[in-house]
């Protein structure tokens, strides 16, 4: 079965470099799969992304020696199912706030006696190789979301379920859910707090966390601290600054039209 290289990187004790996909195109995907992220995450829960995209990005990146990454629309059996059988080895969950809730993604993503995936390999059988069914449960990374209030008062019993391999943070839920402004990078004192808060029980449970970024000093920053999966922007965000960037350019460089003298 191909290795998983988010498992491996994090077995060295290294942090994976995450790019995000908000833009419903293969090509576009294909394109950020080949500039070297270690993982790309195919966004379901917003924006324009709907499944038979995610499917054509998926196989895209598989092009590539990038980690095929899904963030599905909710903690719903169905959607967590069908995005495994199509070839995503890792999920990232959106509102998972009880120890039950994670007691639930983790079946949903596993395969018997483990959980409750139901079979139905499909494509990924194509990605991974024939053995998936064998190794699928070993493989496949399954990520908590920690991004309310609720989830940071039941963290350590979400932690503490046995299957699960990471926490992802949403700064900008987390910041509404403890009353600030929404934001990525420079959060509030409370929001500060609760990043690292989550951070050092994860440490202590031998969880990996994830957290997403605007920009890459932070995102550096942040694996200092010990992040070990950091997401950066989105493709949608990258090709809005790079544009900008160049029209500014454009803009600041042509020359200024000449008054004719005329009335």
């Amino acid at each position: 079965m191909r290795e998983n290289r988010l498992r491996s990187l994090w077995k060295e004790g290294k942090a994976a470099v995450n790019g995000w996909l908000a833009i419903p195109s293969g090509f576009s995907a294909e394109t950020m799969a080949h500039q070297g992220w270690d993982s790309l995450t195919i966004d379901l829960q917003h924006g324009v992304v709907d499944y038979q995209a995610m499917l054509g990005m998926l196989q895209a990146i598989s092009t590539t020696a990038t980690v095929p990454v899904v963030r599905v629309p909710w903690l719903e059996p169905g959607i967590l199912m069908k995005t495994l059988d199509a070839g995503a080895y890792g999920v990232i969950c959106p509102m998972v706030n009880t120890r039950e809730d994670a007691q639930k993604l983790v079946a949903y993503t596993h395969y018997a006696p483990r959980g409750t995936r139901s079979f139905g390999p499909i494509r990924s059988l194509l990605y991974s190789g024939a053995d998936y069914p064998q190794h699928a449960n070993d493989t496949i990374v399954t990520f908590a979301m920690i991004e309310t209030a609720a989830a940071l008062d039941n963290l350590d019993d979400i932690l503490s379920v046995e299957g699960l391999d990471a926490v992802y943070i949403g700064p900008s839920d987390l910041s509404l859910a403890l009353g600030c402004k929404p934001a990525f990078d420079d959060v509030e004192a409370p929001v500060a707090q609760a990043i690292d808060h989550i951070l050092a029980r994860a440490k202590a449970h031998g969880i990996v966390a994830g957290i997403h970024n605007g920009a890459p000093k932070f995102a550096l920053e942040r694996i200092a601290k010990g992040f070990q999966f950091v997401t950066i922007s989105s493709d949608a965000r990258l090709m809005a600054a790079g544009a900008q960037q160049v029209m500014n350019e454009m803009r600041g460089g042509m020359p200024k039209p000449q008054a004719d003298g005329t009335y």
